[in-house]
């Protein structure tokens, strides 16, 4: 009987074990990376409840490597992910934390370093399923699921940058589902997320930036 690695295609969309453990947590990095610019230099992921518990035996380490390198929960390349992460020259580690307790069980942080110097850190929780959903984005709560195509702003909370970003994604018959805005105190950053039915594309972004408020656009 031939062997099958708990890293082969256990179902028709996931690599790994457990929909949690691993699809979720590719499918959180897979999110992440999309939100910082540039190519990534190093990556420090600090795992919470049970996933600091079980993160090597169920894979975790390799789904979240994979996912932040921009591989898919259904690609076979998650299971080399440390030695493809080594060849491309992308620092990581991973680190438990098993002392905060306020978390959902399956949550990670992910910290990003770009080869510019610029860092971003996202807060991502598994869910079960493969579902997933990011809370925190530089220490600004938010929430988002990565089930629809999204954009994120990040602006100076002022008044019109709003307007300015309906009006745009209206403009182009682009149809909002959800938007929510975020911020860290009022008159400081702020952070909109717009998830559309509609495939958002990539121009949007510099079409956002022409506004003289808006810091920094991401389109996923």
């Amino acid at each position: 009987m031939a062997f099958i690695s708990v890293f082969d295609v256990l179902g028709p969309n996931m690599i790994g074990p457990s929909s949690s453990h691993t699809a979720g947590a590719a499918v959180i990095a897979y999110l992440a990376q999309k939100m910082i610019n540039g190519t990534l230099k190093r990556v420090d992921f600090t795992l919470f409840g049970s996933f600091a518990q079980t993160y090597k035996g169920h894979g975790t380490d390799r789904a979240l490597l994979g996912g932040i390198m921009g591989f898919g929960t259904d690609d076979t390349r998650i299971r080399d992910s440390f030695q493809i992460a080594k060849e491309r020259g992308l620092e990581y580690h991973f680190e438990a934390n098993g002392t905060e307790t306020d978390v959902y069980p399956n949550t990670v942080d992910i910290r990003m370093t770009n080869t510019a110097g610029q860092t971003m850190t996202v807060r991502g929780e598994s869910l079960g399923g493969g579902k997933v959903q990011i809370v925190r984005i530089n220490q600004v709560k938010v929430h988002f699921t990565g089930e629809y195509s999204a954009v994120i702003v990040i602006h100076r909370d002022t008044p019109g940058v709003v307007a300015h970003i309906t009006r745009c994604l209206s403009d182009r018959n682009l149809n909002i589902a959800f938007m929510r805005l975020f911020r860290e105190a009022k008159g400081d950053t702020a952070y909109t997320i717009v998830e559309s039915d509609d495939q958002l594309p990539k121009s949007i972004a510099d079409i956002l930036r022409e506004n003289q408020n808006v810091y920094e656009v991401m389109v996923l």
